[in-house]
């Protein structure tokens, strides 16, 4: 089923089918391992159980329900929700928002390598149930290849089934839950929070319970991340009835827990509340919604990278787009990435139970940093100062609680995803630095300066003529400014007649779809500048937008060529296009700051392994040119040379 031609905006059966198929597969699947986490390797005691339980309800109840379904789904923009949508409302604020924005982001992605692991293993791990020596690694592994496998081919045919799926897993966990209540209804004590206080008081191991408490929300950020494809009031509602399925489960799995007091319980409690002739439909339906909570980790973190791209936080990666579903996409390099993070992974920890401890350090980062940014964006929506700060104060020191009970597991398995996600915040880092420190250096010239050259040129016919239209992009906001080494590359390195030179422009919006430009003629009928305003969610494909602009203002008769082409009435043509691409590399006379000239020359390696510019802005790579241009970071003056009138024998 697809959100094509339903108004997400409104509630409605379809809209709330397509919601428990995108957003709840990571948050619904936690019940597969949150209780067997809580009680690894300690005696069952109904302090314990109860307290355990009545702290996941109240988690769920702060940090999901009122945190993120009452307060964050309405920090939307235009529609879209997210950290990085989130950021680019407030990062004119506090320039170092965008540290909080990497962290964030980097903790997300981090996440989407260890849900699609860990919720698989805990699924096929129920297979142990019938042989205890039975192989579960490699048909993990297998799930996992076939999964990323079809993300190149879009998921559109399987995600129409995702609804009915998670319906049906809910449901399973709701039924099951209530059936155990019926035979142990004292675990209903754990409503009352006191029990949370009191377990957490009494235990001698409380953060190490604490962390594991926490797995039970670790898929809230995916409500606010796909509030774009979902609306917010089909969030709302699906909700009560994913939360109500969900108590229901825990409070089953405790009343369970409840007959085995004193014990050291090691199988899985999740399946163990399943009657012996439904196992093995258990484990198949089980098995689906782990599928789910991955493709959903997967597509958010697509999703994710595609934004940083676009707000210049990640490298221009290669970004397709397999189907004509909004908001479907899928990136190569980073499918690959997860791929074997997953796959390295599973096998390093082997056991779905070993993995938690790598699984809440990653997610209690994004949402610290979603708190931070959303404190922000009330303070500039001028909310009540009470109630801001109230709100932040309260989630910043529940998650805070949480992320020291997750340091805790640092030496455990934490590790893994502190060392992820570091790879990807210098990553990050390298490339926002760099950009700022290119932007420092840049050499602009006023054009007005070489209005006589560049009109010279074009009407030149001792030179050949290069193309009908030469373009280049320009990180000049200025209009009548452009860079020193692209007058350098029309007039010297090469002098390139045409009979229009463009100068291109893209500015990236805090409107996720925004479609704009802006056309100013600097030079009649020689140069002009089209600057494009492009949501941060808009594919940048500059070749079909410039067609499309210099199309328009030939019919309004803006445009007119100075040779006519014998086939341009027949085939409407604008012409032939000639796009130079200016690829900076670092000068050696330069002096030597060693920070700098590390930072520029990562990314350069960097960019090698990244999207060439014709596949990023969507050009025909017959009409690209690149052409190095020096960047020089500081030149080296106080050279002195004694000029000699006749050579000097040695």
């Amino acid at each position: 089923m697809s959100s094509k031609h339903i108004d997400m905006k409104k509630v409605s059966f379809a809209g709330l089918l397509i919601t428990l198929g995108i957003i709840y597969g990571d948050i619904g699947t936690s019940p597969l391992y949150v209780m067997g986490a809580v009680i690894s390797g300690v005696p069952v005691s109904e302090l314990l159980i109860i307290g355990a339980i009545s702290c996941v309800i109240w988690t769920l109840t702060l940090a999901t329900t009122v945190k993120y379904i009452l307060i964050t789904l309405r920090a939307d923009n235009n529609g879209e929700g997210g950290i990085l949508s989130l950021f680019s409302l407030v990062k004119r604020q506090k320039k170092w928002l965008i540290v909080v924005a990497i962290i964030g982001g980097a903790m997300m992605i981090a996440d989407g390598i260890i849900t699609p692991s860990i919720t698989v293993s805990s699924a096929i791990d129920a297979l142990k149930i019938y042989n205890a020596d039975i192989p579960t690694i490699p048909i993990v592994i297998f799930i996992l290849l076939g999964l990323f496998f079809v993300q190149r081919f879009g998921t559109a045919f399987i995600g129409k089934s995702f609804g009915p799926i998670m319906v049906i897993w809910f449901s399973m966990l709701g039924i099951l839950g209530f059936i155990q209540i019926l035979d142990m209804p004292i675990v209903l004590k754990a409503f009352n929070p006191y029990y949370a206080f009191e377990v957490l008081k009494e235990n001698p191991k409380g953060l190490a319970i604490l962390g594991a408490i926490f797995l039970c929300t670790t898929g809230a950020e995916a409500l606010y991340s796909d509030l774009g494809h979902c609306g917010r009031k089909n969030i709302q509602v699906s909700w009560i009835f994913v939360k109500t399925c969900l108590v229901l489960n825990y409070l089953g799995q405790g009343a369970f827990l409840l007959h085995h007091v004193g014990d050291v319980y090691t199988k899985s409690v999740f399946y163990s509340i399943m009657p012996p002739w439904f196992l093995p439909a258990g484990i198949v339906i089980s098995t689906l919604a782990s599928i789910v909570a991955s493709q959903a980790l997967i597509s958010g973190s697509f999703t994710l990278v595609s934004e940083g791209i676009s707000l210049n936080i990640f490298p221009k990666l290669t970004v397709e787009y397999p189907s004509n579903i909004k908001g479907q996409l899928y990136i190569p390099l980073v499918n690959t990435f997860l791929l074997i993070g997953c796959i390295a992974v599973v096998l390093y920890f082997q056991d779905p139970l070993k993995m938690e401890a790598a699984y809440g350090l990653a997610i209690t980062f994004t949402m610290l940093m979603t708190t931070i940014l959303l404190f922000f964006y009330m303070k500039m929506k001028k909310i009540n100062p009470i109630f801001t700060y109230g709100v932040t104060i309260l989630f910043a020191s529940l998650e805070s609680i949480f992320m020291l009970a997750n340091f805790s597991k640092i030496w455990h398995g934490g590790y893994i995803t502190l060392t992820i996600a570091f790879i990807i915040i210098f990553l990050n880092w390298v490339w926002v630095r760099a950009s700022r420190i290119k932007g420092r250096h840049a050499q602009y010239v006023k054009l007005q300066h070489y209005d006589d050259q560049l009109a010279s040129l074009s009407n030149d016919l001792t030179y050949p003529k290069y193309a009908t239209h030469l373009v280049y992009l320009t990180k000049s906001k200025v209009e009548d400014e452009v860079e020193k080494g692209i007058l350098y590359s029309i007039l010297q390195k090469q002098p390139k007649r045409a009979d229009y030179y463009w100068l291109i422009n893209i500015q990236v919006d805090e409107d996720p779809f925004r479609m704009d430009y802006h056309v100013n003629t600097l030079i009649k009928e020689d140069l002009i500048r089209v600057t494009f305003y492009l949501g941060f969610r808009v594919q940048q494909r500059i070749s079909v937008f410039l067609r499309y602009v210099v199309t328009d203002m030939l019919e309004k008769g803006e445009l007119k060529f100075k040779e006519k082409y014998h086939f341009m009435k027949e085939s409407n043509g604008v012409g032939d296009f000639q796009f130079i691409y200016l690829e900076d590399v670092l000068s050696y006379e330069s002096k030597d700051k060693f920070i700098e000239k590390f930072i520029l020359s990562f990314q350069i390696a960097v960019k090698k392994l990244t999207a060439s510019p014709e596949k990023w802005f969507g050009l025909d790579t017959s009409v690209v040119k690149a052409e190095k241009v020096p960047l020089i970071i500081r030149p080296i003056t106080g050279i002195s040379l004694n000029r000699l009138d006749k050579p000097r024998l040695n």
